[in-house]
């Protein structure tokens, strides 16, 4: 028997962030980021709903890019002496994986954080506070999975926190809201949700579910990542971007993802790297690398209309520079000298990730160094 997870109720089209204003409750809280959905006018119009449906409302803003424990931990506090019934995680996949774990620390304020890290070990929530996903982004599928990825600061580690305690209890998958959202924030997103597509279809789980949302994410994505980047605001393509990504989150919270994702924590949590940037450098080779281990690989090419593994891999190498992405981790600027000297921690750490054990091939350290390697220097790698 299996068990679908999903966000319990969802909310999506253009103008879906009405819907706000028919949450019964006492108390919100809101979880943003900087200042981009205070400019585009969404946080007041999201304030506004609430405030119609007579829910008092707080904001805790200012959450950083790769969220930290520590942000995590300020924003807990808050919500204990707020005491909210809801928390509202607004923005893009930052905000709502800080909120996610936040709320975690506000219903169980004694966790240890190291304690999260072991996959499907948070406690059991929802005794104070239900919890509303809104994304501004188009990439992550947040909004529907029980994952929130956290930055150590001190330790340069990034940890994904996996629990289906996690799953929002709504989505609203407003494609308007992403109408502001830059070019390269869109491409980068963009890839993430083609990632996850890729990633849930391989995974060593069966789930049939994910299957088809795989592939018609993956559809999605070729049809309009484009058009999203270069004509912003174009609705249709925006929703179709923000449908596909919440349907690679539910593809994946329900078969989980590979090394792609476990390679990408670590340079985005040591050189900044966008993660949807550094997914689309190595999933190229780590289907050349999985296709040694799964047969899967030509399905998804088909959808696309091409036939073998080395077809997808060439057409996600080619969508990633017609979206303006680029092909090498070297060309972030990181000498080869700073990269060598992190190379054997990273990969460590990589292999140690809980995405590693939903990988349809199971991976050496010596592999996934040349993995590294390859994608370091923009090389096919060869296997």
């Amino acid at each position: 028997m299996s068990k679908l997870f999903i966000a319990s109720e969802i909310f999506h089209g253009a103008g879906s962030l009405e819907e706000l204003k028919n949450i019964e409750g006492k108390k919100a809280i809101i979880v943003t980021g900087g200042s981009s959905m205070k400019k585009s006018g969404t946080l007041d119009r999201a304030i506004a709903f609430l405030e119609e449906a007579n829910i008092e409302v707080k904001v805790f803003d200012g959450v950083e890019e790769d969220p930290s424990s520590a942000t995590a931990m300020k924003g807990a506090e808050v919500m204990h002496d707020f005491q909210p019934d809801w928390i509202v995680g607004l923005g893009g996949c930052s905000a709502i994986d800080a909120a996610k774990t936040m709320w975690i620390f506000y219903e169980h304020p004694d966790t240890d954080f190291d304690s999260l890290i072991k996959p499907f070990s948070v406690p059991v929530l929802r005794k104070k506070a239900k919890f509303i996903a809104i994304p501004s982004t188009s990439g992550t599928g947040t909004e529907t999975t029980g994952l929130a990825v956290i930055t150590d600061r001190e330790k340069g580690v990034k940890y994904p926190i996996v629990s289906y305690e996690l799953t929002p209890d709504i989505a609203i998958v407003d494609g308007a809201i992403c109408a502001s959202m830059p070019a390269h924030i869109t491409s980068n997103t963009g890839l993430d949700a083609l990632t996850h597509c890729v990633e849930a279809y391989v995974s060593n789980i069966e789930n049939n579910f994910a299957d088809v949302l795989s592939k018609g994410g993956l559809e999605i994505v070729f049809d309009n990542l484009q058009e999203a980047v270069k004509n912003p605001t174009n609705i249709v393509a925006r929703q179709n971007m923000h449908d596909a990504s919440f349907m690679a989150g539910l593809a994946f919270n329900n078969a989980w993802l590979g090394i792609v994702h476990s390679l990408s924590h670590q340079v985005g949590a040591l050189y900044g790297i966008p993660h949807g940037c550094s997914n689309a450098i190595f999933l190229p080779n780590v289907i050349r690398y999985n296709e040694k281990a799964s047969n899967r690989f030509p399905d998804l090419a088909k959808v696309i209309g091409k036939e073998t593994a080395e077809d997808l891999a060439q057409a996600i190498e080619k969508l990633r520079a017609d979206v303006n992405n680029i092909g090498s981790i070297k060309e972030f600027g990181i000498s080869k000298e700073d990269w060598e000297k992190n190379l054997d921690y990273m990969t460590a750490n990589a292999l140690a990730d809980p995405c590693t054990g939903f990988n349809p091939r199971k991976p050496t350290l010596e592999e996934l160094k040349a993995i590294y390697q390859a994608c370091y220097n923009g090389e096919v790698v060869n296997f």
